[in-house]
């Protein structure tokens, strides 16, 4: 890890972990508190400065650019620890992101500050009932009206729904040149016209809904970049993010192999302790080397976003597959060690296995990561290896 996770990121990542023990409960938020719950984590998120390494230092971050590999060893820490707190670290990264990459410096100035300490919130909206992986079939509209747009649509499986004070929308200006045909916009949480649906109940409690844009006014200043770059704005934004999903993966993978090894050798059966029996043993040696694969992809990634490599967004593609996959393999394992115990509702590997479902859906499904991969590998210039 030395070659990719420098000691300044790995005293970032013990620090967010010893900052864990203190200050995020080991259980579950339940569907009914889990809003108030996720406001709590972001105001802490923000005293303990963890938000400022999702912004530009100019506008209130910790370093000159955002970095993946700060972002993977923050997410990885509070996601051994807690689901609910890495999505509120992570969405406050989604949702800032395209702010810092494209807007203006009245916008920066504007939302980057609140978002960085935790005064405000995050949200990042791009799904909808029917388009999620195909994006380009988004049906929401920006029609243009004077100075402005008016917005109407419907957003779908959006995080942070109905608590966030700042959503990244993204709507089409001109559908019919699809791709260069949608545009993004900072819709500020209660402007008229936008409103929230429904809250959407997931395995895991997060908050999450359906929100509407129904003749909603936006300004034309809260346009992020210009016209028919919603689509480059979004894509950008989930690459360098993907490998960060990894990261994720990573601490709950972790947090399940620490259990299942400390379960191991306490449990006895049959006179000896479960760690004493080869089938064991070999489960354990499986998650230990798919964990240890998975986090040097992950880093590997992140290093190279961070260099701004050609490969970065193959690397990143090739992180969050494997990651998320062996993140699942384990947590698996882990409740097969636990037995009956792994499967009682409240127990840390049965909230481990609720928790690690969504990773390998969000931000781009193992299948499309695939179907990135392969593109890339067929191009010329990749033929001759990674």
């Amino acid at each position: 890890m030395d070659f990719f996770l420098d000691e300044e990121r790995a005293r970032l990542a013990r620090r967010v972990r010893a900052w864990t023990e203190t200050h995020i409960a080991d259980g579950d938020a339940t569907d009914s508190d889990v809003d108030r719950e996720a406001r709590r984590i972001v105001e802490a998120l923000g005293r303990e400065g963890l938000l400022a390494y999702a912004a530009p230092r100019e506008y209130g971050g910790t370093r000159e650019h955002i970095e993946a590999r700060d972002l993977c060893a923050i997410r990885e820490e509070l996601a051994r620890a807690s689901a609910l707190a890495d999505t509120m670290f992570a969405v406050q990264a989604l949702g800032s992101y395209p702010i810092a990459l494209a807007g203006s410096s009245a916008q920066k100035a504007c939302y980057l500050p609140p978002l960085a300490r935790g005064e405000a919130i995050a949200a990042f909206a791009l799904t909808e009932p029917q388009a999620g992986s195909d994006v380009l079939a988004l049906e929401t509209r920006a029609s243009r009206n004077g100075h402005g747009y008016r917005l109407n649509g419907v957003k779908h499986f959006i995080s942070n729904a109905g608590i966030a004070n700042t959503y990244v929308v993204f709507a089409a200006t001109d559908p019919a040149n699809k791709a260069k045909g949608i545009s993004a916009f900072i819709v500020e949480g209660g402007a008229p016209g936008f409103l929230l649906k429904e809250k959407t109940v997931l395995l895991s409690p997060h908050p999450i809904g359906r929100l509407a844009l129904e003749d909603c006014f936006v300004a034309e200043e809260q346009r992020l970049g210009a016209e028919g770059e919603g689509l480059k704005i979004a894509l950008s934004t989930l690459d360098t993010l993907r490998c960060t999903v990894g990261a994720a993966a990573v601490g709950l993978a972790q947090r399940a192999l620490d259990e299942a090894l400390g379960y191991s050798q306490t449990r006895k059966q049959f006179g000896n302790a479960l760690s004493a029996f080869q089938a064991t043993q070999m489960k354990l040696a499986d998650m230990a080397t798919d964990l240890e694969a998975a986090r040097l992809l992950v880093y590997r990634a992140a290093a190279a976003h961070d260099c701004r490599a050609d490969d970065a967004g193959l690397r990143s593609s090739m992180a969050k597959l494997f990651a998320t996959e062996a993140a699942q393999r384990i947590v698996d394992q882990a409740q097969q060690i636990h037995g009956g115990l792994g499967v009682v509702a409240g127990h840390p590997v049965e909230r481990l296995y609720r928790d690690v479902r969504a990773l390998r859906i969000y931000e781009g499904t193992s299948e499309i990561q695939k179907l990135v991969i392969a593109k890339q590998l067929l191009k010329k210039e990749m033929r001759h290896g990674l």
